[in-house]
């Protein structure tokens, strides 16, 4: 397994913000398998693609926007599904942002339960085409939102990119009150507004933001377990996670990156991008 090349400290108390992988897809119901891959994959691509070598140094690129100063990042390596809970709420009993790679979709029903069980309920920023609320069948990656809604505040959460809901699911996502904000909103209305709804979701404390990558739409991340036409593109994408994490969270995953199905990894490339970017807009103390 590389080591995430963004990782600056020696031990994780020295640090802010902190990888985490989980190499799981045992909770998943695609056809399309290899998200356990995804871990190391994205460490992978990252430390190939965001730096360049020259006269024997190491050259990291840099942000768009914000940037990685003093940011103190440590790379915890991977973790097995079981031990998930314990580190996620370790860490943020500590005070430490966890950043989690996937594997499946369902992994984020632990964290969730973790940073819950510790602070309460917390605004969700949820990116992906499917809502996840199944609710007739659980425990899957399918059932995140029914099996996480005891840690969730359903008024203070948004579902973004959804697309391919099941009448179960918006039966449930209305029940809720939660908020569902799609492709088509995102291109009519334009993503000045759509920045500006979601500030307006930011009424109290950090959120917690999840992003299945099949958000995106395929032409952009054709690596995913459950491709979906019709998504975000990858500009956008990387406006609205830059400005949701700017308003301070409390943790963040990125999932369901499946390599076997990427093309020239421009999945890989993208969730990596997502990543630097990512922790560029982190606030830190």
């Amino acid at each position: 397994m590389d080591i995430f090349t963004y990782s600056n400290v020696n031990e994780v108390s020295e640090a802010e913000i902190v990888i985490i992988g989980v190499p799981d897809e045992s909770k998943s119901h695609s056809k399309r398998k290899g998200t356990s891959k995804g871990p190391d994959i994205l460490r992978m691509v990252t430390n190939e693609s965001n730096f360049f070598e020259r006269e024997g140094s190491i050259i990291p690129i840099c942000p768009m926007r914000g940037n990685l100063n003093k940011k103190h990042i440590f790379d915890y390596g991977n973790v097995d599904r079981k031990e998930l809970y314990r580190t996620v709420f370790d860490l943020v009993s500590n005070n430490k942002i966890p950043i989690v790679i996937g594997g499946d979709h369902s992994i984020t029903t632990i964290i969730l339960q973790a940073i819950g069980n510790l602070i309460g309920k917390v605004g969700l920023l949820y990116f992906d085409a499917h809502p996840d609320f199944v609710s007739s069948t659980t425990n899957y990656y399918g059932s995140v939102l029914s099996d996480s809604s005891e840690w969730i505040d359903f008024k203070e959460s948004v579902l973004i990119g959804t697309r391919s809901a099941e009448a179960e699911e918006l039966e449930n996502v209305q029940k809720s009150g939660l908020e569902i904000i799609t492709p088509l909103d995102i291109n009519e209305k334009g993503i000045s507004n759509i920045l500006d709804k979601i500030k307006s979701k930011h009424h109290k404390g950090k959120k917690y933001i999840s992003i299945d990558l099949d958000c995106l739409d395929p032409a952009y991340a054709p690596g995913v377990s459950v491709p979906s036409a019709g998504g975000i593109s990858s500009i956008d994408l990387i406006s609205l996670i830059k400005l949701t994490v700017s308003l301070g969270i409390v943790g963040m995953d990125i999932v369901e990156l499946s390599p076997d199905f990427d093309v020239n990894n421009i999945t890989s490339l993208l969730a990596s991008r997502l990543l630097l970017e990512s922790i560029a807009s982190i606030k830190t103390s």
